[in-house]
């Protein structure tokens, strides 16, 4: 489904990413990790069109999202890609269902069915009761699974996650892996995650290792 090849990176004189292949398919749950400023986040970035590369290509189903323009770039990011950072990255003014209903109506739905639609995800997380609370009203691992939702609101073909277990306790970081398993499971989605976490890479179909900018093996 995602094919990277020959990718590089450089910020200034920094060589980030230094010519990274790499093939993940659809379906597939698979963890990066490796040491820190390896270039994990960068890949993960340039994968979700967060930024371009210098050189190489990204593919998703063989359509490279190097060549598309801004404009076109944008509206596939909507439709394709769902995002989960390390914290949460809500908007503290709106509720836990205005959050996750914002990328349906970026995507043009309509008001009505994103409601409905982002409604069924909190319950899915086990949030409907949190519908109408904001952020500073909830839990760490609340907010996260609120992110989560709003990650899959537009069903995406792929979830791109940076560290997402990284600032929850215990508890809340092994209902978040069993979560990512369970939602492949229901939706049939891609997961890449960026991990430090051993535990969570373990349980991951496959794991990425990178040092030093490239691919260093693959379990």
């Amino acid at each position: 489904m995602i094919q990277v090849k020959n990718l590089k990176k450089s910020f200034g004189r920094l060589e980030v990413l230094r010519g990274v292949e790499l093939d993940v398919a659809r379906g597939e749950i698979v963890s990066i990790v490796g040491p820190s400023g390896a270039g994990k986040t960068t890949l993960l970035q340039l994968i979700g069109t967060l930024d371009r590369p210098d050189s190489g290509s990204i593919l998703f189903d063989g359509n490279d999202v190097c060549r598309m323009g801004q404009t076109r770039l944008a509206k596939f990011r909507n439709s394709h890609i769902g995002f989960v950072f390390q914290f949460h990255q809500l908007l503290p003014e709106f509720t836990a269902l205005e959050n996750v209903m914002i990328p349906a109506l970026i995507a043009g739905r309509k008001h009505a069915e994103a409601e409905r639609e982002a409604m069924e995800l909190l319950h899915l997380m086990r949030l409907e009761e949190r519908a109408g609370h904001k952020p500073a009203e909830m839990s760490g691992g609340e907010n996260q699974r609120v992110a989560v939702a709003r990650a899959l609101i537009n069903r995406p073909d792929v979830v791109l996650a940076d560290e997402p277990s990284g600032s929850l306790d215990s508890r809340n970081k092994g209902e978040l892996h069993r979560l990512f398993f369970d939602l492949r499971d229901r939706f049939g989605q891609t997961f890449l995650i960026v991990t430090h976490d051993e535990e969570l890479a373990a349980l991951t179909d496959r794991t990425v290792r990178m040092v030093d900018g490239m691919i260093s093996n693959v379990k």
